[in-house]
């Protein structure tokens, strides 16, 4: 499965600081139950990445003159 590849799976996911310092990304879903802990700066790293991927996705997006309909 590729990052482009569509999933009919459905999962929670919570973010948030653990009481070890920690900035824990969790995801619950059917099967799933994975807790991520990163330290500061790697959730920071993460954050950056989220954010450029935000903006490429705008990017695309007013490429093709209206903005694309959100899935439902």
């Amino acid at each position: 499965m590729s990052i482009n590849s569509e999933s009919n799976t459905a999962a929670n996911l919570q973010v948030g600081p653990t009481d070890q310092g920690m900035v824990r990304i969790y995801v619950e879903g059917d099967g799933i139950d994975l807790p991520l802990d990163f330290d500061p700066d790697e959730a920071v790293e993460i954050a950056e990445e989220l954010m450029a991927a935000v903006e490429a996705a705008r990017q695309m997006g007013r490429k093709g003159g209206k903005p694309k309909k959100p899935r439902r």
